[in-house]
């Protein structure tokens, strides 16, 4: 770890953040435009639609190991380009996806090619900027190092959505491409002549044996996943079945409320323990998931989003310091990769089981079964309590 004071520590942890935010923009400004894209412009299904949304995470599950392996073995920063480069590329296929579009199933097919790109690079950005973060602030910091990142990360997400859509509004998806290729290289300088870590050989740790270490808070995190999974899936679908108005504003709302609760209550998990911060935070998740699919209006449905990022905010920090604490320093990048692709395979595998289901039950439904999974989530956490 280099030699840092606090001040620069909290200087070069900001900037790396920075950075963060503007990688994540990338997953941030096609999420909610991008199943309207595939239902209006290619008029193909809901399945469809689930899997060009889910198929990203997927990608993200596929690789995290390889992510956390990378991280260990060649250092975070040259994790996080590697990354980069994949979501710049997947800009370009959005392009050409785009050129494609007489061929609604050529363009779909493109589609996906991208969004599998994207979510290899926000596999080995996320896992990277984590584990780059904690050698350059130290262990003592893995909980502001995760809470600075879940910042930016859904920072993003809370403004990439509403810009995707007013985006794409105004000047189809050439724009919003033309975005995901540019903002990687922008976070390229803004994380320039930061040092970067070249850990030594060590032997390969089995993946399974990792996962013993982590499937428990792991479980937790696929629990509470699948709530954000729906909600960014499935909102924009369900405000313009019921013509609603201000359908961005879900995500915003939802990313509003997540940063607030991560600002104020940062220091809740070490306070209180991160199982029970989990467990209460799935409780509150649930609930606001329970609102949205009882809301009688577009208002309603936008609290209830509030209130779901709420229960979302300090759910990965708690969680994450929990596996840091069980895993030795040499391992921690491929642990918190495995730990992430947990909450990858809610947000993969989300969208297409809820696109097969819609057909039967309806949009509104699946904000019941999101709400009945987090509720699930908060009784398995509460296992962790025992742990201790």
């Amino acid at each position: 770890m280099p030699a840092l004071t606090q001040h620069s520590t909290s200087i070069t942890l900001f900037r790396i953040s920075a950075a963060m935010f503007l990688n994540y923009l990338t997953i941030g400004i096609p999420l909610v435009m991008l199943p309207l894209y595939v239902q209006q412009q290619l008029h193909l299904s809901d399945l469809l639609i689930g899997i060009a949304v889910g198929s990203q995470f997927i990608a993200t599950l596929l690789t995290r190991g390889a992510a956390g392996r990378k991280a260990d073995t060649s250092g975070g920063r040259r994790t996080v380009i590697t990354g980069q480069f994949y979501c710049a590329a997947s800009g370009l296929l959005m392009l050409v996806s785009l050129i494609a579009h007489p061929v609604p199933l050529l363009a779909w097919a493109i589609l996906i090619v991208g969004r599998v790109l994207l979510g290899i690079g926000e596999s080995f950005i996320l896992t990277g900027n984590l584990t780059w973060g904690m050698w350059l602030a130290g262990s003592t910091h893995a909980g502001q190092v995760i809470s600075w990142n879940g910042m930016a990360t859904y920072g993003a997400l809370a403004i990439g959505a509403p810009l995707g859509l007013s985006l794409y509004a105004r000047a189809g998806l050439a724009l919003p491409a033309l975005l995901v290729v540019l903002l990687p290289i922008i976070a390229s300088g803004v994380i320039y002549g930061i040092p970067g870590n070249i850990p030594t050989a060590r032997p390969r740790v089995p993946v399974l044996r990792v996962v013993g270490l982590v499937w428990l808070p792991g479980t937790g995190l696929v629990l509470q996943g699948i709530g954000f999974a729906t909600l960014s899936a499935f909102t924009a679908l369900w405000f313009n079945e019921r013509h609603w108005d201000n359908t961005g504003f879900a995500m915003t709302l939802f990313g509003i409320a997540f940063i607030a609760v991560r600002f104020f209550c940062a220091k809740f998990p070490d306070r209180y323990g991160g199982a029970t911060v989990a467990t209460f935070s799935l409780l509150v998740e649930g609930t606001g998931l329970a609102v949205m699919w009882a809301a009688p209006s577009a208002g309603a449905a936008l609290i209830g989003a509030a209130i779901t990022g709420c229960g979302c905010s300090l759910m990965f920090p708690s969680l994450g310091v929990e596996v840091v604490r069980r895993v030795p320093p040499e391992i921690r990048g491929t642990a918190l990769g495995v730990w992430s692709a947990f909450q990858d395979l809610a947000y993969g595998f989300t969208g297409p089981i809820a696109g097969l289901l819609t057909p039967f039950i309806g949009y509104q439904q699946v904000f019941l079964l999101a709400a009945a999974c987090a509720l699930l989530g908060a009784a398995v956490v509460h296992l962790l309590l025992r742990q201790h």
